[in-house]
């Protein structure tokens, strides 16, 4: 049975139950050649489920799984044509860098001379062409990763799969080989499906981003989409830090939507299928907002926010230095600002006025499941 080949991976309706606990609800996804998508969540959401589902290592209740066009879903793992990098790296702890490349090929009676080209070949791909006679235990942690990457790569598997595969490593370490995956996936247009819980990490390596929470796909798009434009309350608050106001409807004008929050009437974009009446959600996120001792705005009012409370606290974090007012009706809001630009604005306990364009400003609907 087969499909027209629009996409290299597509899952449809996929489900999985553990006894009484559901591990993933009916889960549609689609993969393109030469992408990178990243499923992102916490634990518990069901992204390793995912992952497992379409390597094979386990079996759906029920849905689909198609591969190259051709029905996977039940098929074992090695007719799968995928390949998949694990945290741990399962190297092989008595063969040779060489060896473990090489198994996969040895595996499918790959000719000796043809192992040995393909071998030197991905070494050279994940820049260690001079460890090849050494055993994993004499590799540094980044080292092992990329060799489990090119054992992963030699064969040219259709689809990688990669489960946290960064998760062992130091952050300084993890950033550099978050920035060496993603130019090897450019540089070779492979296609990637990839799990991890850290935010960053997805926004930086991921074509898409497809976010999970409690057994189901919460929302799919590109790290710009999911930051600027999330749909859910929880993609707001998982992806990246944000200012949630929650409010009425006051009215509709046109194409935007007025809203009683904060102790103020705010204004943002309307979103398809939002109702006139009823309570939503706003969301902005804190670099978007300015903070200022007095309302010295009139003549762009139209094109901003605008809401006043008391300077709870200033807090530098680095680069970025983060002042948190609680507004007039008792909701709290963070302002964002970089710190070689942050001036002596207040202090604690001064009235202060926070500000941020309508077009920053996004609806969510009050029915929407929070982080």
């Amino acid at each position: 049975m087969s499909e027209p080949l629009a996409y290299k991976l597509r899952v449809s309706r996929l489900r999985k139950t553990y006894g009484s606990v559901l591990a993933l609800a009916g889960a549609d996804l689609d993969l393109r050649e030469g992408e990178f998508l990243t499923l992102l969540g916490p634990s518990g959401s069901g992204k390793t489920t995912l992952l497992m589902l379409v390597a094979g290592l386990i079996q759906p209740d029920s849905g689909e799984v198609w591969i190259d066009g051709r029905l996977a879903t039940y098929a074992p793992a090695f007719k799968r044509d995928v390949g998949m990098v694990f945290q741990n790296y399962a190297l092989f702890p008595h063969l040779t860098v060489y060896e473990n490349i090489a198994f996969p090929l040895r595996m499918r009676r790959v000719p000796e001379a043809t192992i040995r080209a393909d071998v030197e070949r991905v070494l050279e791909i994940v820049r260690l062409p001079d460890v090849a006679a050494r055993l994993p235990r004499a590799l540094s942690g980044g080292q092992a990763q990329r060799i489990a990457l090119a054992r992963c790569m030699v064969y040219r598997p259709s689809i990688i799969l990669m489960d946290e595969p960064l998760g062992a490593l130091d952050k300084k370490l993890r950033d550099q080989m978050q920035l060496e995956i993603k130019q090897l996936h450019v540089e070779l247009g492979i296609t990637v499906l990839y799990v991890t819980h850290d935010q960053e990490e997805a926004m930086i390596m991921s074509d898409r981003i497809c976010v999970m929470n409690d057994a189901q796909i919460e929302q799919v798009g590109t790290p710009e989409e999911l930051y600027f434009r999330p749909r859910t309350l929880f993609t707001a608050g998982f992806l990246g830090e944000s200012n949630i106001l929650t409010g009425e409807v006051a009215g509709v004008e046109g194409e935007t939507v007025v809203v009683g929050a904060g102790g103020a009437k705010l204004r943002a974009p309307r979103e398809p299928g939002l109702k006139d009446l009823g309570r939503v959600a706003l969301m902005v996120r804190p670099e978007r907002v300015a903070i200022q001792t007095t309302l010295a705005f009139a003549s762009d009012k139209e094109a901003h926010n605008a809401v006043e409370g008391v300077l709870r606290d200033v807090i530098l974090v680095g680069g970025v230095t983060k002042y948190y007012v609680t507004l007039d009706d008792g909701q709290n809001l963070v302002a964002s600002t970089l710190t070689g630009d942050a001036k002596s604005l207040a202090t604690p306990g001064s009235r202060v006025w926070l500000r941020w364009p309508v077009a920053s400003t996004v609806v969510l609907s009050g029915g929407s499941r929070g982080p």
